[in-house]
């Protein structure tokens, strides 16, 4: 199904401590970094063979046990949903790393493996020293990004957005990426909020063998469908909203990614206000809905200085620019105000 698609555009040249980050933030446009962390020596390990690169991982480890995904080879390296979409068909586990790196190297010939997936884990906290051949200069451009590792055989993340800019590395094994706008959400059938595979809501379409008939409004989100295969030592830049599918393609696959936002620390994320929204707000008559709608536009989604700009400066408090005591003010605010 990935034919004919559009390709996400490639940028060459670039090199860790040479990060073009101004540029694709302005830009808001998926792109690969072609060969942007080939001197990573955990990419030159990988490049030798999935061995030599979990050795240097083992070589890290410093013991902590980790939570990973485990599914049974039915599952097909997909971890998702039930039939009835009310659980999900793998298992979290906790166990060392050392054991799941094991595991994945008996199977590296077998079609058919059990899935293993550590997600997201936090280099730092379980790989110390790992960094120090295998990093991006995020700290040059004042941007604290710490790097996160996702380890696994042939897993595919299914399509999601994530609300911080990432760029992904692809250090061992090659992954297909298959973005979409975020103006697709519709078209790409999210599932539930809770529970979910990754933390996000993800798209119930099967990429590998789609039903048209049940999900036809799939076909208008391939129109806009951007793919690219990484092969180790590419990365590619996901602006934030973008929504993404990540299917690994080898029996071993290493990924080192950075997600950071564009707000400071103390702007919480949207999600909040999605859920209480779905609450106070999604069930009430369609003319009140209506006229809630231009509330918001009114507050939120037009100019960030139009509701209070009709009245003087000290006295806008909360239509005014945010900052982190008025952050603490609002946060406080809201606990109040839930908990009556």
């Amino acid at each position: 199904m990935f034919e004919g698609l559009a390709s996400v555009r490639v940028l060459e040249g670039c090199t860790p401590d040479a990060l073009p980050l101004e540029s694709l933030l302005q830009e808001a446009e998926p792109t690969v970094l072609r060969g942007l962390v080939r001197d990573w020596s955990l990419v030159r390990a990988g490049l030798e063979s999935p061995q030599v690169a979990m050795a240097q991982l083992r070589e890290h480890y410093n013991g902590r046990p980790v939570h990973y995904s485990w599914g049974e080879p039915a599952t097909a390296g997909r971890p998702f949903y039930n039939e009835g979409f009310t659980a999900l068909n793998c298992e979290v586990r906790r166990g060392g790393l050392d054991q799941v790196l094991d595991e994945l190297a008996s199977y590296l010939d077998d079609p058919h493996p059990p899935t293993y997936y550590v997600a997201s884990l936090l280099v730092d906290s379980c790989l110390p020293g790992l960094r120090a051949g295998n990093d991006l200069d995020f700290a040059a451009h004042g941007v604290d990004a710490p790097p996160a590792i996702w380890i696994g055989n042939r897993v595919t993340a299914s399509c999601h957005y994530d609300a911080p800019n990432n760029i992904a590395c692809c250090t061992v094994g090659r992954r297909r990426f298959t973005v979409f706008p975020p103006d697709q959400i519709g078209n790409l059938y999210p599932g539930p909020l809770e529970p979910t595979p990754g933390g996000q809501a993800v798209s119930v379409v099967d990429f590998t063998a789609p039903d048209f008939e049940r999900y036809p409004r799939f076909r208008q989100a391939l129109e806009t469908a951007r793919t690219v295969v990484l092969e180790p030592g590419d990365a590619i830049f996901i602006p934030s909203m973008w929504w993404h599918h990540v299917q690994g393609l080898d029996p071993f696959t290493v990924l080192v990614n950075y997600w950071w936002a564009s707000m400071p620390a103390w702007i919480p994320t949207p999600m909040h206000a999605l859920y209480h929204a779905l609450w106070a707000i999604r069930d009430r008559p369609e003319r009140e809905k209506l006229a809630w709608r231009e509330v918001f536009d009114y507050y939120v989604f037009g100019p960030a200085d139009r509701a209070g700009a009709h009245l003087p400066e000290q006295a806008r408090d909360m239509l005014g620019p945010f900052d982190e005591t008025m952050a603490r003010r609002m946060r406080a605010l809201l606990i109040g105000k839930l908990n009556r």
